[in-house]
């Protein structure tokens, strides 16, 4: 049944992202069509979670926020897509899990920034991303997002007309099993890095447009 309904969830977002949106997506080929991945991306909105949805060419599953999990109805979707995580320091738990699902081949999105963008910014990652990816020896592929800033910017209630892209960068391997705190953040700098890129090829293409 949930998975029925993440693929109802699914097209139904995609046809509005495409209407409403005109929704371009660029380098889907990088990512891994089996095996476990983790895909990190900026975060600038809350429709962030939806459009990486349905832009990615598999099955998706994110870390939601708990307590998402306690409200009626809307916990049945969010099971559909998605398991439990703690806001601010990431738990051990979370951590076992989110590695559990990697080596059982799942693809994960993880916004290593651990929260939204106010100004759009890249901010500093959090070291969990590089204790997951560094247990797992997942591959990672970076993402960058553009337009869900303006579609529904931080603080706002309505939805406001942009154009969003998705571009999804060059497979990043971890080889080794880091356990020190060094080499994890040695992972997330190299993770940010990647985005980074990624936001400056995006922002150059679309000056040369205009």
């Amino acid at each position: 049944m949930l998975s029925s309904l993440y693929s109802f969830f699914k097209f139904i977002f995609y046809v509005f992202f495409r209407i409403f949106y005109r929704l371009e997506v660029i380098g889907q080929e990088n990512i891994p069509k089996e095996g476990g991945v983790i895909i990190a991306s900026n975060h600038v909105s809350y429709l962030d979670p939806p459009v990486l949805g349905v832009s990615i060419n598999r099955k998706t599953t994110f870390m939601a926020r708990e307590g998402l999990f306690k409200i009626p109805i809307l916990n049945i979707f969010v099971k559909s897509f998605s398991f439990p995580v703690r806001r601010g320091k990431t738990q051990p738990s979370t951590i076992k899990e989110a590695v559990r699902r990697l080596n059982n081949g799942e693809l994960i999105v993880i916004f290593p920034e651990g929260g939204r963008s106010p100004d759009g910014k890249l901010m500093e990652p959090k070291r969990g991303i590089g204790v997951i990816a560094g247990i797992s020896r997942a591959t990672i592929v970076p993402a960058f997002i553009s337009g869900t800033e303006k579609a529904l910017p931080v603080g706002a209630k309505f939805l406001h007309p942009a154009r969003i892209k998705v571009i999804f960068g060059k497979p990043i391997k971890v080889k080794e099993h880091p356990q020190d705190k060094e080499t994890q953040e040695k992972i997330c700098k190299n993770i940010t890095d990647a985005i980074k890129e990624l936001k400056i090829e995006t922002t150059s293409k679309s000056k040369v447009k205009k």
